[in-house]
């Protein structure tokens, strides 16, 4: 079986494929011990195909497939929502340094102080840059954070016996995990409407704040990318209902230094230091989502937390913990690399990266919107929902646009996401791309609106050039073919 391609003369056999009888990929040296006895015959297998392939094969194969996927490291990767931007390789090594890597989360205390006194330095950082002071970095992902934010809340409602406080009011425009978690908390989700101009309809929201709100999440910038300019008083509507505010700090990259959460009347956060602090991101992992809240809800606060103390540092519980949510005490390695970032930035570094990751989203909005609709004509944060609705009156739909995009080396923008908006397309650039490459992108899609006109089949034929060309997705998604078969 071969994998069908357009692309190069690159040989992409499978391993399996490459197999010869008797190739082997090294030789053993004679055993210097004496030999052992298998295990008994009826625990060993027959049945794994194993490729037989020289070292050669071998490498050649893992540098193709590593060739033939999209990364940050090889292409413009302007995913809305996820913040795909470059992370520098001096914290990636700083986070191997053996101190750190070599320790082990079961280590005494005392012989893991450096690491302790850095998790308490990271915890104090990200209660400055948010304006909660309150911090625990035990959730390992974003959703997780927003699970432990929730049942903070449900905590500091029980303790003051407020049972029937059971709501949760989420926007329409909310990332999808914002109702699954507060579901998981055992909260019912009352959905609030956007208005006109993709802010939280304050009218709806004060019909529905109420003595059962027990929590309103908001996602600030919103998954449309902008800033919401009624915050002030939404968090007062929720605050005279008796309710707490949950803003969800997936996109916290666009208020670095510029914005804490604590000033406009959030009581709890989270933030996902893989999408905004330099740490790997995609994959399926490694994640962190510490949650951050004010000094009154500090008490409820997932353990461990790192304290000081008087004989040093210390991995604590906190008064009325909500109690552990994971085996440690979240991801060490991940927020070693989110400390070394905010030390080389300092808050003015911090600072840029939101202002340059506004300026790149907005240049993209100003010299687009004039070939595709926008979700809001107004400017956005750190990145843009544009709407392929003219282009779909055309023939062309926002998926064939994303398939087209792969042909000039740029992955494809979120699709269809916020939900709310017809044909999105949701573009975030980030503060690590230069003009020369929002330009480009800028081109490529200018030049996409005009094939529509010109030459519409290279557009709904797409993608041309890469490895597997136009897939069925319904079918890939629902019966993938996930074992090697030989060829019949």
């Amino acid at each position: 079986m071969t994998i069908t391609t357009n692309a190069g003369d690159l040989d992409r056999r499978l391993l399996m494929d490459r197999s010869v009888t008797g190739r082997k990929a090294f030789t053993v040296p004679e055993s210097d011990v004496p030999a052992q006895e298998l295990p008994d015959s009826s625990l060993l297998r027959d049945d794994v195909e194993l490729p037989e392939v020289s070292q050669l094969d071998v490498i050649r194969y893992f540098s193709v497939l590593s060739q033939l996927n999209f990364s940050i490291d090889t292409n413009f990767y302007p995913l809305g929502s996820c913040t795909m931007k470059y992370n520098p390789k001096i914290n990636d090594e700083l986070a191997n340094l053996p101190g750190l890597a070599e320790i082990h989360p079961l280590q005494p205390e005392e012989t893991v102080q450096g690491a302790i006194r850095l998790l308490k330095a990271l915890q104090d950082d990200l209660g400055e840059i948010t304006g909660l002071p309150g911090v625990s970095l035990a959730p390992l992902a974003g959703a997780q954070g927003e699970y432990a934010g929730l049942l903070i809340a449900r905590a500091y409602h029980d303790a003051r016996n407020d049972d029937k406080r059971t709501v949760a009011i989420v926007p329409d425009s909310a990332h999808g995990t914002n109702p699954a978690s507060a579901s998981m908390a055992g909260l019912d989700v009352v959905t609030v409407r956007s208005d006109a101009q993709g802010n939280v309809d304050v009218e709806n929201l004060k019909e529905l704040a109420s003595s059962n709100t027990a929590v309103f999440m908001l996602t600030i910038p919103s998954t449309l990318g902008l800033f919401e300019p009624n915050i002030l008083e939404i968090t007062t509507i929720i605050h005279n209902a008796g309710g707490l505010v949950y803003a969800d700090g997936a996109n916290l990259n666009a208020l670095l230094g510029l914005v804490k959460l604590g000033d406009l009347g959030v009581d709890i956060c989270h933030s996902n230091l893989h999408k905004t602090f330099s740490t790997p991101h995609g994959g399926g992992g490694p994640g962190s989502g510490p949650v951050m809240v004010t000094d009154e809800l500090a008490k409820y606060l997932p353990k461990p937390v790192a304290e000081k103390a008087d004989a040093g540092y210390l991995l604590a519980s906190p008064e009325q913990s909500i109690g552990t949510i994971n085996g440690f005490h979240g991801s060490f390695s991940i927020a070693a690399r989110a400390y070394a970032y905010i030390k080389a930035l300092g808050l003015e570094g911090l600072q840029s990266v939101s202002e340059n990751a506004i300026i790149s989203a907005n240049y993209i909005q100003a010299k687009l919107r004039d070939k595709y609709d926008l979700a809001a004509d107004r400017y956005c944060m750190h990145e843009t929902v544009l709407s392929a609705t003219r282009q779909k009156k055309r023939g062309v739909a926002g998926i064939d646009i994303a398939k087209r995009l792969l042909d000039f080396g740029i992955h494809a923008p979120t699709m269809y996401f916020p939900l709310i908006v017809d044909e999105a397309l949701m573009v975030e650039p980030t503060e690590s791309e230069s003009k020369e490459t929002l330009d480009h992108f800028i081109a490529v899609m200018r030049q996409i609106d005009d094939e529509i006109d010109s030459n519409p089949a290279v557009i709904l034929e797409a993608p041309h050039d890469l490895p597997v060309t136009r897939l069925d997705e319904a079918t890939a998604a629902r019966k993938p073919v996930l074992r090697w078969a030989p060829a019949e």
